[in-house]
């Protein structure tokens, strides 16, 4: 058996903005300088770290893919004149090379290709792309082999796919780069790489986050390092970008599928870890045409660097389900807050537990002066609601104040009649119309306190409480409202700290107090049921069949899913808000607004078994 080889290698978690590649670039040299201290031989950042990802449309502006590129050859020479070019730097980025663009496939023509070369109006070929910069020079590109078009991925729409894999000898260690979905893709580029000969795959990531999704990353990650028989790097991105939060949860796994180190997630983190590596375990080196890519190699140094004394691995500790959504949310609703440069928030203070869960989640996000809380009692209002939202604010120590909107209301009223949910619909109008107001007057942003649970059946008012900016909570079932209120509680008791949200908003009846004695539940089936269908049919797509089949009762089946369907039109004019689930309301669920399609009841056919 041969000595082994060392390498130390640092993954930069951090945390992008869209379109800000002066910026980016800026993160690049400031991690690649907080490797280079921690004595990395090589760092890797996320995907399209110099653009920030998803950056959506803007791929399809050559201006755009062209600054990416010089962006990318000057942080080269920017890095070598700051004494960082011995560090090797793997950074993700858009490309722009000649060809046809994203309908195109670069590899051997099929039927859909042989239209006309002008069938695309746009001219290049934009890539997903990673490279490697070392001594002042971009040493190799990788174009991303597996562009997901799923869910809220479109990439299919943008880029061109890669059919090379480059393996660079860097301190006689063979090293291969992959990018995000490349990972996920059994047979794919880590395949390749087994066959070819590698030692460590490089793997730049933009994985959004969705509850449990950790959970799945790490056997994923050990699949492939068992198909490269090589060691795999995956770094993430952390930050929140519009509706997704990215939770980094950056990881290093060996051939053998032990886990070397896996950094927390939801937090900017430079995690290191030292491989050693046996070069006698791959029995062949090869390049050229293997299976659908062709395998380049380029020789950098092939010395190993001098035996060193290993640092001791870290592995981070798991968050519970409540606290990883938690600190999801927070970190999406921070994100769009800092990076669309607004000062401050408002919110209506209703003394319910959404409201309250909203305000807890801002005051965590953005500290209890940027967030301005507003009551607006209606003749509807209870004492207790009024006292739980002042509770609130005491707690949490947000700016609060208290306008009256029944004078208001009443002149509406007496200007025109309206009766039963106009008449209801109107106090909430006219509560979204002075938060609007006062938005417009501070600069605040105003936050809508809707739950996913209220968003899918239309229980909200156009306008009203459905006004808004930005909604946390808008992928937050109802029945996980009351879990995270009641684990942010505890989270704070358990510290010492006071609890931010008062216990009488988390266990009275809720109710939109807009008509006397009022409750949900007049309107709707248990949070629990409803949570349940609206979990199957909208995150699952499951049909009225197969809902059955899971045991939910028809009555409440036909109803939900008759609410769902009618309420597209709101949905469509709704805030975005962090997604956190397997599919949101948003990018992640695209339906037609005209739409004739029912899920019905089955026929029962008479004498059927």
């Amino acid at each position: 058996m041969s000595e082994q080889v060392q390498l130390r290698v640092a993954l930069a978690q951090v945390d992008t903005r869209v379109g800000d590649i002066a910026g980016n670039t800026e993160l690049v040299v400031d991690w690649a300088a907080r490797a280079a201290r921690a004595d990395a031989h090589v760092v890797v950042f996320p995907e399209m770290t110099l653009t920030g990802y998803p950056a959506e449309d803007l791929v399809l502006r050559e201006s755009f893919a062209r600054a990416s590129e010089h962006a990318l050859v000057d942080l080269a020479t920017t890095l070598d004149e700051k004494g960082l070019g011995g560090t090797a730097v793997v950074v993700g980025y858009l490309a722009h090379t000649e060809g046809r663009g994203p309908a195109a496939v670069d590899e051997p023509p099929t039927a859909d290709e042989d239209r006309p070369a002008d069938a695309n109006p746009r001219h290049g070929a934009p890539r997903n792309a990673a490279a490697l910069l070392y001594g002042g020079e971009v040493v190799v590109r990788y174009y991303k082999r597996h562009l997901p078009n799923y869910g809220v991925f479109d990439e299919a729409r943008y880029f061109v796919p890669g059919t090379e894999l480059p393996v660079v000898r860097l301190h006689g260690v063979d090293v291969a780069l992959t990018v995000c979905e490349d990972l996920w893709v059994e047979g794919g580029p880590c395949g390749v790489a087994g066959e070819a000969g590698v030692d460590v795959v490089l793997s730049p990531n933009a994985s959004p986050y969705e509850r449990a999704k950790d959970d799945a990353r790490l056997p994923m990650v050990q699949r492939r390092a068992a198909e490269a028989r090589a060691s795999v790097v995956y770094c993430n991105q952390v930050g929140g970008q519009d509706e997704l939060v990215f939770d980094g949860d950056s990881m290093a796994v060996a051939p053998d599928g032990t886990l070397l180190a896996r950094a927390p997630q939801f937090v900017e983190h430079l995690l290191t870890v030292d491989l050693a590596i046996d070069p006698s375990s791959v029995p062949e080196r090869r390049e050229g045409r293997i299976g659908p890519m062709t395998v380049t190699r380029h020789v950098l140094s092939t010395e190993p660097v001098p035996a060193y004394e290993p640092l001791p691995a870290a592995v981070a500790e798991p968050l519970s389900d409540c606290e990883e959504v938690w600190r999801a949310l927070v970190l999406g609703l921070r994100d769009f807050i800092g990076k669309n440069g607004m000062p401050s928030v408002v919110l209506g203070l209703s003394g319910g537990i959404d409201s309250a869960l909203v305000a807890a989640l801002a005051v965590d996000a953005l500290g209890p002066d940027r967030v301005y809380g507003v009551g607006l009692p209606s003749k509807w209002s209870s004492e207790h609601s009024l006292a739980d939202a002042e509770d609130l604010a005491q707690r949490t120590g947000l700016h609060y104040t208290v306008v009256p909107i029944a004078p208001m209301v009443d002149a509406y009223e007496s200007s025109v009649e309206l009766s039963g949910v106009a008449a209801e619909n109107l106090q909430a109008r006219v509560r979204g119309t002075l938060l609007m107001a006062l938005s417009n007057q501070h600069g605040h942003l105003l936050l809508t306190t809707g739950n996913k649970s209220e968003v899918a059946v239309g229980y909200s008012t156009l306008y009203g409480d459905s006004a808004g900016g930005f909604a946390p909570i808008k992928d937050v079932p109802k029945t996980l409202v009351w879990e995270l209120a009641r684990w942010r509680n505890a989270y704070a008791a358990e510290r010492g700290e006071t609890e931010p949200i008062p216990a009488n908003s988390i266990e009275k009846p809720p109710s939109a107090e807009l008509a006397p004695g009022q409750q949900d539940s007049d309107s709707l089936p248990s949070y629990e049921e409803l949570d349940a269908v609206v979990a199957d049919y909208v995150d699952r797509d499951l049909g009225m069949a197969e809902l059955l089949e899971r045991g939910h009762d028809p009555e409440i089946v036909a109803r939900v899913l008759r609410l769902v369907d009618t309420a597209e039109f709101k949905r469509r004019q709704s805030a975005p808000g962090t997604k956190i689930s397997l599919k949101a309301f948003g990018r992640d669920r695209r339906l037609p607004i005209t739409n004739r399609w029912r899920e019905t009841l089955p026929t029962v056919v008479e004498g059927a078994k």
